[in-house]
């Protein structure tokens, strides 16, 4: 994936394939590569996949909020000249791309959230003074997905530098702290967007009732589970997501 990003200003992205454009949005340790099932998939169906990188660790430590992200993501569409977009996010990405479409609704077609953030966050500032044990952010890590065989060294490595680097954890706090502050109860019942909520049936992160709050909230979403799944289903069952997904969209006419 790594030799497909491109520069273009300010910005760094990946994209592939034409037609409708779904942009996808990453969490706050996820890279790009996490979706590598629905970048594979969707071009083939007529779409136009984009994945920015959001600058979550390149902003003011003040700046570093949801709303900020929201904002950045809107420029991103204008830079790139595109209308009628579909936004996907996973974990944070879900809630920057339900704010965004909160805050500027012409822009978005159709919104995706899966293991979004924005109703209910678990403590994530609970462990990271552990945060030079290797083994306790390997369980961390472990602990996102039902199997923790999807940690892999890579992911595991990712995160651990990640703590470990003292203006990035202060960010990644800042940014954490934006979420909580952030509650998007109140604004959902008036965000009329068509949503497809996909999520893990055994989400430790955004457990399954923060689904079906999401489901009840938002006046016109559709409500999807994969089972033995946990915070990151497009990671962790990519077939089964992609399926759900693509018929979602066929439904809707998108």
């Amino acid at each position: 994936m790594e030799e497909k990003i491109v520069q273009d200003g300010k910005y760094r992205y990946i994209e592939l394939g034409e037609g409708t454009p779904i942009i996808i949005l990453h969490g706050l340790m996820g890279g790009l590569s996490n979706f590598h099932g629905v970048t594979e998939y969707f071009p083939t169906k007529g779409y136009k996949v984009l994945v920015p990188e959001l600058p979550i660790y390149d902003m003011p430590v003040i700046k570093t909020t949801v709303k900020n992200f929201a904002k950045f993501l809107k420029d991103f569409i204008e830079h790139k000249g595109l209308k009628d977009v579909i936004l996907l996010g996973n974990s944070l990405g879900g809630h920057i791309g339900l704010l965004h479409t909160k805050l500027y609704p012409e822009m978005v077609k159709a919104l995706v959230i899966t293991g979004s953030s924005g109703l209910y966050e678990s403590a994530m500032g609970d462990g990271y003074p552990k945060r030079g044990d290797y083994e306790f952010i390997k369980k961390k890590a472990q602990d996102v997905f039902y199997d923790p065989e999807v940690a892999t060294k890579e992911i595991v490595d990712e995160v651990f530098a990640t703590v470990n680097d003292r203006m990035k954890l202060v960010k990644t706090l800042a940014i954490a702290k934006s979420a909580i502050r952030h509650n998007m109860a109140k604004d959902l019942p008036n965000m009329n967007t068509p949503t497809c909520i996909i999520w893990g049936k055994q989400d430790n992160v955004t457990p399954p009732n923060v689904a079906e709050e999401f489901h009840q909230l938002l006046p016109d979403s559709d409500l999807f589970w994969i089972d033995k799944c946990g915070h990151a289903p497009m990671m962790e069952h990519p077939e089964d997501f992609n399926l759900i997904l693509d018929k979602w969209l066929e439904k809707r006419a998108f």
